[in-house]
């Protein structure tokens, strides 16, 4: 797909965002008004036109998307970066039956790039540990990733 603009997810990005995974998101710093990453894991695309994903809601991305809607998704998978910007909107700002306080949003995908540069490719995809107790981490893992796929 690299040089390549589609306006939905393809098949092997669809599948790869049908479990938790690795993303960085990017929006726009609400007071500085300059890009701001963030690494976060609940999220969930249910077609290939949307992706979902829950944060907290003390998060500064919940004050950053209020402020400008524009976000941009980026995950690593079959060897290469993919960009997906769209326009994200609030499903709800606090969910309920979660024991964290956590806003769930969605967004409305406009496009999705490879980002990968020339010549080169993901030798290894992002893996990360939960460092807080497992058990209590499995359970709110399958708490939110079963809300974000039921909404």
């Amino acid at each position: 797909m690299a040089n390549q603009v589609e306006h939905k997810l393809q098949d092997k990005l669809l599948t790869a965002l049908q479990k938790e995974r690795f993303v960085l998101l990017a929006t726009t710093d609400y007071e500085l008004g300059s890009p701001n990453v963030s690494a976060i894991s609940w999220v969930y695309a249910p077609d290939s036109e949307h992706v979902r994903f829950a944060v907290n809601t003390s998060s500064r991305i919940v004050e950053n998307i209020k402020a400008h809607a524009g976000v941009v998704l980026n995950v690593i998978i079959d060897g290469s970066s993919y960009s997906i910007a769209g326009e994200a909107r609030f499903i709800t700002e606090r969910m309920e039956g979660i024991p964290l306080k956590l806003a769930f949003m969605e967004v409305d995908i406009q496009e999705v790039r490879d980002v990968m540069f020339y010549g080169a490719q993901i030798s290894e995809e992002p893996k990360y540990d939960k460092t807080y107790d497992l058990d209590a981490a499995a359970k709110l893992d399958r708490q939110v990733m079963g809300a974000l796929k039921e909404a």
